[in-house]
């Protein structure tokens, strides 16, 4: 069963009733709920998405890029680890190749070695490439001395990045970045495949501008052929899905579901047995974005980019079974470190209550794999957690993730404000940050953290929420609204995917897989049954005595051996009522 300091919460009901004249009830509800007003916001043309203008810096880059263009300068961009990382860089080198640059690399730093960002250490290596120009995606907002180094050397530096910037800015030649100061972009959500698409964008009207494509009898390229990955990448960062972000992925899942998609995420969807036609947005996200991310937690990831690259099927169905089985060691490992955490919880409970904020740290951890550890105890204890790893130089990489209300990155600002010594860099956002220090630091960081943590949370929030829409009627649950919930999407962080709830009796129920709780729910006074599951839910949280239960849970479509029937995917269940043995 699920943790019991985990309530059902509905959300509060919102007019609905303009939206009801064009939608099925249901779907009114749902997006009136989520401050959807009239029908024009959700009209997902691309002619909607904001103009380019608006990035502060975009000039001074499409100025520079130009000048590339014209002298077939060599470029090189430098991506980060992650699959927003990973889909920006195989974005930028796609779009910059479509424009006519001959001179294009890439370069991602290997985690283990030289950390994340432009940090000097790259720049030395990126120069033995000899490039006239760095283009970073996802980083560089932090990266001052790597600037520094890049200008030293006569290397002009475009930082694309959306990351919070600190209380210096990088001296590049250009910034564009929407969270940077005085940026007035109206999205904030934008992501790093976001913010090198908009200047791609600014770049290719620029050319247009000129008479480029006219003057050298080049076609002017569409970039529609750049929307997959920027689906891809927008929903696998768990990026804000606003309006601006919402009208990207669903152009890019609509181009996937046509088939139109590259050879790179095809294999990929074949690997994690997803169907292309019927793709949603949870697919991108829990599917395709970790056997990407495997690259950077455990090896390189330029496996993940060339993957992305791949110009044909064969190419790309190999290195995507290479992504599939480092995702299956990279689980092995999670699973492995989440025990020794949860050994840690036990004894740490067992002293004295567990802090508020949290530090945990094994010597044996994987430092690739913290941030998933850190999210998943976050996800059970209801509480910001930073898990910690040791690296080859002794010192510690700790991987945050915050629950609302904390804005971690602000957190350990303070942190860093209060004892200047004790952390060596940071960096991030809200919901999820990194930050290193040297290993004699962490029984007092740890304390610092908690203490800074509890000026943001208290006991009384610790608690797990599901937020839900609602009860459904029986006759309401059937494939025909489970088909309209998936095709109203893109659903996702800040647009929540449509949870319901309700009471139900238990008809039947066993284990399947080892440790999945396989139902059949009829709702009280009903005939009619629904098939449900519960993901890592046993026998021996479900006995025999319990018959009645409440359910939040997602209205899914499971489809098994040619035949497609509605399925509950359970998403919290408790006996009902409370006090049920």
């Amino acid at each position: 069963m699920s943790e019991s300091n985990i309530v059902i919460k509905r959300r509060s009901p919102m007019d609905a009733t303009l939206l009801a004249t064009r939608l099925h009830p249901v779907l009114a509800r749902l997006f009136a709920a989520r401050n959807i007003k009239s029908m024009d916001q959700l009209e997902y043309s691309l002619k909607n998405i904001l103009p380019f203008h608006g990035l502060k810096g975009i000039d001074r880059a499409v100025s520079r890029l130009v000048v590339a263009l014209e002298h077939q300068h060599k470029v090189i961009i430098v991506g980060d680890f992650d699959a927003d990382g990973a889909t920006s860089t195989a974005l930028g080198i796609q779009s910059l190749a479509l424009l006519g640059y001959k001179n294009i690399g890439y370069l991602v730093p290997n985690r283990f070695k030289f950390g994340y960002g432009l940090t000097p250490e790259i720049v030395d290596v990126a120069s033995q490439q000899k490039p006239d120009l760095i283009i970073t995606v996802d980083n560089g907002i932090s990266s001052i001395d790597g600037v520094v180094a890049a200008n030293q050397l006569g290397i002009d530096v475009i930082i694309t990045d959306h990351h919070l910037a600190g209380k210096t800015i990088p001296d590049a030649i250009a910034i564009v970045n929407p969270n940077q100061p005085g940026c007035e972009f109206a999205s904030k959500n934008l992501p790093g495949v976001g913010v090198i698409f908009y200047v791609m964008l600014a770049l290719r009207a620029g050319l247009r501008e000129l008479g480029w494509f006219k003057k050298n009898n080049i076609a002017e390229p569409n970039f529609s052929v750049l929307l997959d990955l920027l689906a891809l990448g927008i929903v696998a960062d768990v990026v804000p899905l606003d309006y601006n972000n919402r009208i990207l992925v669903s152009q890019g899942m609509a181009r996937i579901r046509a088939g139109k998609t590259r050879p790179g995420i095809k294999a990929l969807l074949e690997q994690s047995k997803r169907n292309a036609i019927n793709l949603a947005a949870s697919d991108l996200g829990f599917a395709i974005a970790p056997r990407i991310n495997a690259a950077g937690r455990l090896d390189d990831m330029s496996l993940g980019i060339e993957c992305l690259l791949a110009n044909n099927l064969s190419e790309a169905n190999q290195l995507a079974k290479q992504l599939n089985e480092l995702n299956l060691t990279r689980r092995s490992i999670e699973d492995e470190m989440k025990q020794e955490a949860l050994q840690q919880l036990e004894y740490v409970s067992l002293a004295n209550d567990l802090p508020i904020g949290l530090c945990l740290f094994e010597q044996n951890w994987h430092e690739g794999v913290v941030g998933i550890v850190a999210s998943r105890l976050k996800d059970k204890l209801h509480r910001p957690v930073i898990a910690f790893a040791q690296t080859d130089n002794g010192e510690l990489k700790g991987s945050a993730r915050s629950v609302k209300g904390v804005h971690i990155r602000d957190v350990l600002d303070a942190i860093a404000t209060r004892h200047p010594d004790l952390i060596k860099r940071f960096g991030g956002h809200a919901m999820a940050a990194g930050l290193s220090l040297p290993a004699e630091h962490y029984p007092a960081f740890s304390q610092a953290f908690d203490e800074e943590v509890r000026l943001h949370l208290d006991e009384s929030e610790l608690q797990g929420t599901v937020l839900s829409d609602g009860a459904l009627q029986s006759e309401e649950i059937d494939m025909s609204l489970a088909e309209l919930v998936r095709e109203a999407g893109p659903w996702g962080q800040g647009f929540d995917e449509p949870v319901f709830d309700g009471i139900f009796n238990i008809v039947q129920k066993r284990i399947v897989g080892e440790k999945h709780l396989k139902l059949v729910l009829c709702l009280p006074g009903e005939q009619k049954v629904f098939d449900a599951i519960a993901f890592n839910v046993t026998d021996e949280h479900w006995p025999d005595a319990i018959d009645s239960v409440q359910v939040a849970y997602r209205l899914d479509i499971n489809e098994f051996r040619g035949e497609r029937n509605v399925q509950l995917m359970v998403q919290h269940i408790e006996p009902y009522p409370a006090t049920q043995v």
